[in-house]
């Protein structure tokens, strides 16, 4: 079971710049995507078809913002949009398709870079998603943006960046709490130890030509699945966005 994740900054400027013509490549089973800046209505348009797959999204009521999707080749028996509070619902910041074997959610969580106020959301978005991750049951690999990086080798300056939303003191503690008490596993940790392993770049100061960036997508995963994980990589060959596709591999097959 091969899955992709990638905030594409836009679904329609990634297909301009041939993400489908890249993914109808992959032969991946599912492909979580996040911050499709599109409505429900534009999502219908051929170009961001793929033949084979199911789709499913969960759009911002504000247009032009957010959104989140999952194509999958195998039909859902559930979907759920939404966590049931604004931010995520109003937002359109998370999907989840009941696959049998397991569940996979698109998320995308908020960022803090706007000030005070988005930070905010944030950090109350991280309290009511803690609630909710605690009260799962069954497998999940939740794929997307989480914009958080978790440890020092996760950012190239993470000295210069304690202070910035996405590496602060707290949110950090929070992603402890989701690997360290909550059991949860970062997949690609578990295949990749290696430094300067990044999903994500600045657009100012030649941050991708330089490699100076941050890890803040993740596929995240239930202990159950910790045996099925093969194999996890960053697509960087072509750019299709500001963030890179995370591949990974599961040994598994769906029902």
């Amino acid at each position: 079971m091969r899955i992709i994740t990638i905030n594409l900054n836009g679904i329609r400027s990634a297909a301009r710049k041939g993400f489908f013509e890249w993914i109808k490549n992959q032969h991946a089973d599912v492909i979580c995507v996040q911050e499709l800046k599109a409505q429900d209505a534009d999502l219908q348009h051929p170009s961001l078809a793929l033949e084979g797959y199911h789709a499913y999204f969960h759009c911002a009521e504000k247009k032009g913002y957010s959104g989140v999707g999952i194509y999958s080749r195998h039909e859902a028996k559930q979907v759920v949009r939404g966590l049931g509070f604004d931010a995520a619902d109003q937002e359109g910041r998370y999907v989840a398709i009941d696959l049998g074997r397991v569940w996979v959610a698109s998320l995308y969580l908020p960022s803090g870079t706007a000030g005070d106020h988005r930070q905010a959301v944030k950090y109350d978005f991280l309290a009511r998603y803690a609630s909710h991750l605690k009260q799962l049951n069954h497998e999940w690999i939740i794929s997307g943006d989480w914009n958080i990086a978790h440890k020092n080798i996760d950012l190239k300056n993470w000295r210069a960046n304690q202070t910035h939303s996405g590496f602060l003191p707290d949110e950090r503690a929070w992603m402890d709490t989701l690997f360290d008490e909550m059991g949860f596993i970062d997949a690609f940790r578990l295949i990749n130890q290696e430094p300067e392993q990044y999903t994500w770049w600045s657009n100012r100061g030649r941050a991708w030509e330089k490699n100076v960036g941050w890890r803040i997508d993740y596929q995240v995963i239930t202990p159950g699945l910790k045996p099925t994980v093969k194999s996890a990589s960053i697509y960087k060959d072509q750019r299709f966005s500001d963030h890179a596709p995370l591949v990974v591999e599961y040994d598994m097959i769906v029902s």
